[in-house]
């Protein structure tokens, strides 16, 4: 596929190569001018018997001078018509480069959109699941029968829910008294998050309206895995203004969820084998790259500028587009990005055709001096 910048370096590059092929020329036709000079003088000297030697000579003065007349007039016109073409060049790549970093906020935005729609959904999830009659009594009525049963029902639901790796019942105390997947998470039940900020934090929300959500991070009691925490506390008779008797959290399945979106994002052919989609935490950590490099672990500057939503280039040529989460009805977001990343196309280096269409004239004029050397030495010979 050709792109418009191509087009515009191809102009780059003949207008040098025909200013170089140009300066070759005026230097041939300059030797040919000295070389008719000499002639003239050789002419001179010998007298009526250079007669003959003197027309050719003055001849090829005169082819000369109307080269070097063409050469001067070839690039005034050249240089012309070469500047006005890339300077309408540059307007136009001016127009694509507004154009291609709208298109790469709007592929950022979309992204970063979808994230917050997803877990809008699951922050309605935590809210209604802590007012399960099995979750409830699992705190009010402690014991190993009413625990089992709140394990049984978790598991239900993450059959349904399979962007989930498990939910957890906790008692005030921060232990875990019942958990969806006791099986594939041995070590979940009786452990202690006592302490975990989305626990403290959980515990004493005003409400059953709030929740509270985490930034990325991986579980040891889930093998690792990184995850989206969400936690609500579990009141007292599952009243929205119930009394907090212990914490339900969910832990969002963020790799599996996340791959899928940054993925997803339409980059064409082309553009694939050097486009980077990512999203971004609050402090610009990645938490999800559609490379799979530097999750969790590499920190990425945005230059915002104080934008929520835009586009910048790299000094290298890199393209960049990011949007700031909008949020999604009572998901608030956590201020995290969507961010693409379009590294410049490989520069066409082939220059082989312009360099034969400019070459011909200096190839004319090593003839024309050729012709014209071999007729002063013919005429010389004859006289």
């Amino acid at each position: 596929m050709v792109h418009p910048h191509q087009i515009i370096d191809a102009s780059r590059r003949v207008g040098e190569i025909a200013e170089q092929k140009i300066a070759q020329i005026q230097k041939i036709n300059r030797s040919t001018s000295y070389l008719a000079l000499n002639a003239l003088i050789e002419a001179s000297r010998a007298g009526a018997a250079g007669d003959g030697f003197g027309v050719v000579a003055r001849e090829v003065k005169q082819v000369s001078t109307q080269i070097n007349e063409l050469s001067r007039e070839l690039a005034a016109d050249l240089q012309s018509q070469i500047t006005r073409l890339m300077q309408l060049g540059d307007q136009v790549m001016a127009r694509l480069q507004d154009q291609q970093g709208q298109r790469l906020a709007d592929l950022a935005l979309n992204m970063i959109d979808i994230i917050d729609r997803n877990l809008y959904e699951r922050s309605c999830d935590v809210r209604w699941w802590a007012t399960d009659a099995a979750v409830v009594d699992a705190l009010e009525q402690p014991g190993s029968a009413t625990a089992r049963h709140a394990s049984k029902r978790l598991g239900v639901i993450l059959d349904s829910y399979t962007v989930y790796l498990d939910l957890w019942v906790i008692d005030p105390l921060g232990r875990v008294v019942a958990s969806g997947r006791p099986d594939r998470y041995p070590r979940v039940t009786g452990a202690s998050v006592r302490g975990q900020s989305w626990f403290d934090r959980a515990l004493h929300t005003r409400d059953g309206q709030g929740f509270i959500a985490t930034d990325i991070e991986t579980n040891p009691c889930l093998d690792e895995a990184p995850v989206a925490t969400y936690s609500t506390a579990i009141r007292r008779g599952g009243a929205v203004d119930g009394e907090p008797i212990g914490v339900l959290a969910i832990f969002f399945d963020w790799q599996t969820q996340a791959r899928a979106v940054v993925d997803g994002v339409k980059f064409d052919d082309e553009e694939k084998p050097r486009a980077r989609a990512l999203l971004l935490d609050a402090r610009q950590r990645v938490i999800a790259s559609s490379d799979g490099v530097g999750v969790l672990e590499e920190v990425v500057e945005i230059k915002r500028r104080g934008r929520t939503l835009g586009a910048y280039l790299e000094p290298d040529g890199t393209h960049i587009g990011y949007a700031r989460t909008p949020g999604y009805e009572t998901y608030k977001g956590l201020g995290w990005y969507g961010m693409v990343v379009l590294a410049p196309a490989p520069t066409d280096k082939g220059s082989s055709d312009a360099e034969t269409a400019i070459t011909a004239p200096a190839h004319l004029a090593s003839a024309v001096r050729q012709d014209l050397v071999s007729g002063m030495q013919a005429t010389r010979v004859a006289a």
